[in-house]
Formats: C-alpha cells, sequence, structure tokens
C-alpha cells in the first residue's frame, strides 16, 4: 500500500505511495479549489450526508460504465488499480451498514469486475495489481497487502450481503487467504514474514497485519483451523520483529541482505491495521488480552502520531512528512471506531471524529467535494491529484462514523 520512497522537492518532502504500486505519482503543489478558513465556524457536522457527498464525486467523476474504477482524475484517468476498487466496495460497505441500501448494486457490480483481476494461468489464483478499464491486460506484481485487503472487504461485503452474492463474497475471501498461504512469499528470510509482493523488496508490517487480520476474521466465520494457525503464525512474527516496546507501536518493515535492515519510521494506518488485527486475533482465540493490547496500540497512536494542534493523525513520524493523506491517515479513524465498538470508551470516537474533520479542513475541496491526495493540516500545499482510494476511505470513514452521532 505505499511506494514509500522519501523525494525531498523544494524543501518539502513528499512520499511516493503504493497499495497502487505501479502509479509513479510524485505528489506536487498546488491543488485549486476554495481553501478552508483558519477557524472555520463550529458546526453539527453531518456525516453520512458528507460521505453521500463523497459518492456522487466518485460516481460522476470515476466510475465507468464497467463499475470499475479510475485511479485518478488527472494523470491516471485511464487506469484501474486493485486496491482502489476493493477500497470502493468496502465504502459502499459501509454506506449499506450505515442504511443506503441502493449502494449494494454498485458493490455487486464491482465485486463482479475484480474476477478481471484474478490471474487465472494459475492455480493459486491471486489478485495482479491493475487492468484497464474495461477490465482488459491484467499485469503487475501480485501484492499480499492488496489480497489480503480485499479477503477482508469482501468479509464486510458479505456481512452486509443477504442475497446469491453473499456465498461467493465468502468463497472470494477465503480464495485470497488460500493464495497468501500457497504464494510462496512466506518465507524463512527474516525469521519468516510475507513479502510485500512477488518481486521480494521487503517484509512490511501492514502486508502481514491485513493477512493475519483475514485469518482471524475467516477463523471465526469458517471454524477452518488452518486460518487460526496461520493467523498465530504471523503474530508471533509480528511481535517477535515489528514492535517497537519502547513505543508501543509498530515498525514499518524489514529489508536488505543478510539479516535484514530495519525501518523504524511508524506510520499511522500500519498501526490501525494492527489495532484491528488484535483485536480480530482475540475474538478468533477467545482471549481477551488481546483487545486490551490493542487499546494499548490506540493510546500509543494517541500518544504518537496525532496532531494535537490540528487535532488528525500525521501520516508517519519522519518529521520532514508534513502533509496529510485521506487514505493512510484516515485509517486512523477505522481504528478508533473498531475499538469503541468492543469496548465503548467514547475517547475513541472523539479521536476518530476529530480525525475527520481534520481532513475535510486539510483535503477537502469545498467546491467540487473531493480530497486531495496530499495537503497540509492547514489546508496548503495540496497537490492536484484527486486519487480514487483518497474518495473511497472518506466515504467509508464518514460513512462509518454516522452510525455514532456526536452526544
Amino acid at each position: 500500500m505505499k511506494k514509500l520512497l522519501l523525494v525531498l522537492i523544494a524543501s518539502i518532502a513528499v512520499l511516493v505511495t503504493s497499495c497502487g504500486k505501479d502509479k509513479d505519482i510524485n505528489p506536487g503543489t498546488g491543488g485549486g479549489g476554495t481553501k478552508p478558513p483558519v477557524d472555520p465556524p463550529v458546526t453539527a457536522v453531518n456525516y453520512l450526508s458528507l460521505a453521500k457527498e463523497t459518492r456522487n464525486f466518485i460516481s460522476n467523476n470515476l466510475l465507468t460504465s464497467n463499475f470499475s474504477y479510475r485511479a485518478n482524475t488527472t494523470t491516471h484517468a485511464n487506469n484501474c488499480y486493485e486496491w482502489y476498487n476493493v477500497s470502493q466496495i468496502y465504502a459502499d460497505a459501509a454506506l449499506i451498514a450505515a442504511g443506503d441500501a441502493s449502494q449494494a448494486t454498485y458493490m455487486n457490480r464491482t465485486f463482479q469486475f475484480m474476477e478481471n483481476f484474478w490471474d487465472k494461468t494459475d492455480l493459486r489464483g491471486g489478485y495482479f495489481a491493475s487492468v484497464n478499464l474495461n477490465g482488459t491486460g491484467a499485469a503487475g506484481d501480485k501484492f499480499v497487502d492488496d489480497n489480503g485487503l480485499t479477503g477482508m472487504v469482501y468479509l464486510e461485503a458479505y456481512e452486509v450481503t443477504s442475497d446469491a452474492d453473499k456465498a461467493a463474497y465468502l468463497a472470494k475471501a477465503k480464495a485470497c487467504a488460500d493464495w497468501l498461504i500457497n504464494s510462496g512469499l512466506w518465507d524463512s528470510t527474516y525469521g519468516g514474514g510475507f513479502w510485500w509482493n512477488t518481486s521480494k523488496p521487503d517484509k512490511p508490517t501492514q502486508s502481514n497485519g491485513v493477512a493475519m487480520q483475514l485469518f482471524a476474521k475467516l477463523y471465526i466465520l469458517t471454524g477452518e483451523t488452518t486460518y487460526r494457525d496461520w493467523a498465530s503464525k504471523v503474530n508471533d512474527w509480528l511481535m517477535m520483529n515489528m514492535f517497537d516496546s519502547a513505543s508501543g507501536l509498530y515498525i514499518w518493515k524489514v529489508d536488505g541482505g543478510g539479516t535484514g535492515t530495519k525501518h523504524y519510521e511508524k506510520f499511522t494506518y500500519d498501526n490501525a491495521i494492527m489495532l484491528e488485527a488484535d483485536i480480530l486475533f482475540g475474538q478468533a482465540i477467545k482471549d481477551p488480552s488481546y483487545l486490551a493490547k490493542a487499546q494499548a496500540i490506540g493510546n500509543a497512536m494517541n500518544a504518537v502520531l496525532w496532531n494535537a494542534q490540528y487535532k488528525g493523525y500525521i501520516f508517519n513520524t519522519d518529521p520532514t512528512q508534513t502533509r496529510v493523506n485521506p487514505a493512510w491517515c484516515g485509517w486512523g479513524s477505522q481504528g478508533m471506531i473498531r475499538l469503541y465498538e468492543e469496548d465503548k470508551n467514547e475517547k475513541w470516537l472523539s479521536y476518530a471524529r476529530n480525525n475527520i474533520d481534520a481532513l475535510n479542513k486539510a483535503n477537502r475541496n469545498a467546491d467540487t467535494k473531493a480530497y486531495y491526495y496530499f495537503a497540509g493540516f492547514a489546508g496548503n500545499d495540496r497537490s492536484p491529484e484527486i486519487e480514487g482510494v483518497d474518495q473511497a476511505w472518506m466515504q467509508r470513514i464518514q460513512a462509518m462514523m454516522s452510525k455514532y452521532p456526536n452526544k
């Protein structure tokens, strides 16, 4: 989910990122639209309306007649990326859960389109990273994080679906997990762990975290012990290799030759993923200590990854990273909502809500209702790209937040 090489341009460090792998976007400055006031008036926020406004922008600017989605509105308007598409399914599932049944058609039709990404030449299957807008030309590496996230997306779609598609969602989620198990991307290098993708450049926390989520959730739903055992195996590797006890957070990745080089930057979405993975694993093995572990990660996120001035999550702990991204920073809100759903502590909702509000101030174009790829917390230094995945994640977390109105 990240291309994550730091590039310093005109004294502003920006990140080239990916679960959208082949974009090669180098976010610039100069995004247009109405800039937010420094101190906007305090008003009640209708998150469901905001989610629907975001969905309208997506439908009018990114959706194709094939029920695929353009990667962005600028440099990659003719590209279609796997994790962008499934993030939109995730977003539509959240709107359905919030009471908007009209999204089911979009969700189910895009699920059908996703078959174009599946590798039909390999008995193990797996999703490729990209296709053309009409579904032809499946290509690129296969990514562990994309396939793991896709399985989790399908399990949420499974939960909000009652028709014949329900069984298909569960079956394809299992196919994603089975590809992970049989892909050959888990090996003994660095003591275990999944490689990021089939090129094997590194082993990141987030790839292993979403795999752990998927295995744990599938065990809960199916009782198949293979999934429980893999969830345990991934958890053990992450704890041994990626958890930084000094901060209470997970580091970025390990790469390089020999014993490997560890990268100690802490990312908001890596830790939001791990927080949710611990919740699910604790449910799977019926061990309440994992909820306590997830709560500890949440507290560490709010100590280390929170910008107290603007009340929002930072992208990562690299001090040169001064801009925020809707998908990767927005993931923090999902993590906090997941914690609230488990322990009903209102403090988690406060962080989730404030983070959404901060992203709406920083990244949202008040005229078009679209979200810029990167921006400063004050709405400065907006990059011009309007990425589909960012729209999807803002739709999703706003729909999730709408179920818990501020009291």
